[in-house]
């Protein structure tokens, strides 16, 4: 079975969702999700967007304030544009519905809250469940929209490239032609032909065994790109939020940085902050920062977790900006009124990805990545708090507007899915074992502090998972589970590769055998196979 569609938007978060509403006025546009279309990262995120809205703010503020919590890797052009487009993003989503918290003490006219690493309140925000708030306005849009087809429960196993279609694609102008879709609930794969496509999967949380991303975040558009033949980056520089509740039955709750932004102090069990023996901005340094000073504490001292303290602010504060914490944390006997909550650092955003350009562009020809599947250069060696939605607009944006620029291209004959070698698995017990063991190792190895020792034992084990998979790859009939795990096992690889050749300490990645920061400043690029199409110059 084939379809066609003007633009293939692979995934659903608020980058794809973007993208969407902004094309389909004049194109009609696909949207592929594995689950639901509210099924992303997008929807967990509590804490908001940063912009430069207020008159004590400013453009340049929030690029240095961005450049700072970069340590030196953010790409000064593209974090200069991103910043510099924020109100006119923020509008853009007033104008779908998106009703952000009001405050009618503030010039703006809404409640702007402060977060690490910022030296203002510039976080825009729907009290402390701004992602989910965003995400529904614009799905109700997509959804009433008839030139936006929606696919649920549908995954992609890979892209169709000219490698695919040729017989010798060497020298030929390599594009993207669309991607083999996975039909979840029929066990059928459909091909989809685009004149474009675009990887907007999100990031890889659940390559670790502890994350706050949901179960969808696993690596697909960055795996799939890197298959195709594009460059990734910056895969090393994994951002652990440091504060995700520690309860046996709370998976994967954040507890935003707006608590502490807001006053929230983090504690030992005996009451006692240490934070301010680690930096000077205390609670609101950096996430780096703090996720390494809980990590180190915890080590040091023996303990399962830390507790973060917001209880000495009154009631009704608490109930009205964080609703959803205070519901969440009560739900399982901790009252934030009267008592601090127990938390971890958990994995939590990639800063690196498949490398791309201002409009979201990659190596590929008709071929583009956009939020955090992609490496634009915003974020550096560590993501500055709540600049990630605003990535997701920005490039969604100059990415429709790129697309729609664009002349129309006659559409390639695209071969069906042929799946006549392969069988039904018999062993997919093999499958829950490789991801278990692949998000223990990734945890205990490719954590927050690591080593050579730890990489080199990641490298050796990700190595035979490669191979094993692989194999039963080739051998059976895909499901969505082994596509996951392929996925997963690809990504992994690429942040280990990225580790190993990051000879410091830096932003988000910490070694114990280089723990100086080198005086050079560069990415960490890895060349992707065979890719002959745009050649971005980093």
């Amino acid at each position: 079975m084939q379809v066609h569609f003007d633009t293939l938007i692979i995934g659903s978060g608020l980058a794809g969702l973007t993208l969407a509403l902004n094309l389909a006025n004049t194109q009609k546009v696909a949207i592929v999700t594995k689950r639901t279309l509210l099924d992303s990262a997008s929807s967990w995120a509590q804490g908001g967007i940063a912009a430069a809205l207020s008159t004590e703010d400013s453009p340049d503020k929030h690029i240095q304030d961005t450049l700072i919590a970069g340590a030196g890797l953010c790409d000064t052009a593209i974090t200069k544009y991103v910043v510099e487009q924020g109100p006119a993003a923020i509008q853009w989503l007033i104008s779908q519905q998106v009703d952000f918290t009001k405050d009618a003490q503030n010039e703006t006219g809404y409640h702007l809250t402060r977060e690490g690493g910022h030296s203002v309140r510039r976080v825009i925000h729907i009290n402390d469940a701004t992602g989910q708030a965003v995400q529904l306005a614009l799905i109700r849009q997509t959804q009433a929209h008839k030139n936006i087809s929606i696919f649920e429960n549908h995954i992609a196993v890979d892209l169709i490239t000219n490698k695919k279609l040729l017989a010798n694609p060497l020298n030929q102008l390599n594009r993207c032609h669309g991607a083999y879709i996975l039909d979840i609930k029929s066990d059928k794969i459909i091909t989809f032909s685009a004149q474009n496509t675009v990887l907007a999967t999100g990031g890889a949380g659940k390559v670790y065994l502890y994350t706050t991303n949901p179960d969808t975040a696993t690596g697909d558009g960055i795996a799939m790109g890197w298959r195709a033949g594009c460059r990734v980056a910056n895969m090393e520089f994994i951002q652990f939020h440091p504060t995700c509740l520690y309860h046996p039955h709370a998976k994967s709750f954040l507890i935003s940085e707006a608590v502490r932004g807001e006053g929230g102090l983090l504690k030992l069990p005996n009451g006692e902050r240490f934070m301010p023996s680690h930096d000077e901005r205390a609670e609101l340094a950096p996430r780096d920062i703090v996720a390494r000073a809980i990590d180190f504490e915890m080590k040091k001292r023996g303990l399962d977790c830390v507790y973060l303290d917001i209880s000495h602010k009154p009631i009704s504060f608490l109930k009205q900006h964080f609703p959803t914490i205070y519901s969440r944390c009560l739900d399982f006997g901790i009252d934030i009124t009267k008592q601090p909550i127990p938390v971890v650092p958990a994995a939590h955003y990639m800063c690196g990805g498949i490398i791309t350009d201002q409009n979201g562009m990659t190596d590929l020809n008709n071929l583009y990545a956009i939020g955090e599947t992609a490496f634009t250069g915003l974020h550096g060696a560590n993501r500055l708090a709540s600049n990630s939605l605003l990535e997701c607009l920005v490039f969604g944006m100059a990415s429709a507007k790129h697309i729609l620029d664009q002349p129309n291209q006659e559409s390639a004959a695209l071969p069906d899915w042929d799946a006549s070698r392969v069988t039904d698995a018999d062993e997919e017990v093999v499958i829950s074992h490789n991801w278990d063991e692949l998000r223990r190792f990734m945890w205990n190895y490719v954590g927050i502090v690591r080593t050579n020792k730890r990489l080199e034992r990641a490298q050796h084990r990700v190595k035979l998972l490669h191979e094993e998979i692989n194999e039963y790859y080739t051998n059976f009939r895909v499901t969505g589970d082994l596509l996951e795990l392929r996925n997963l096992v690809t990504t992994a690889n690429l942040i280990i590769q990225c580790a190993m050749q990051r000879h410091e300490s830096r932003g988000l990645h910490s070694s114990r055998d280089y723990p100086n920061t080198s005086s050079e400043l560069k990415n960490t690029i890895l060349q992707g196979r065979g890719a002959v199409g745009n050649h971005l110059s980093y």
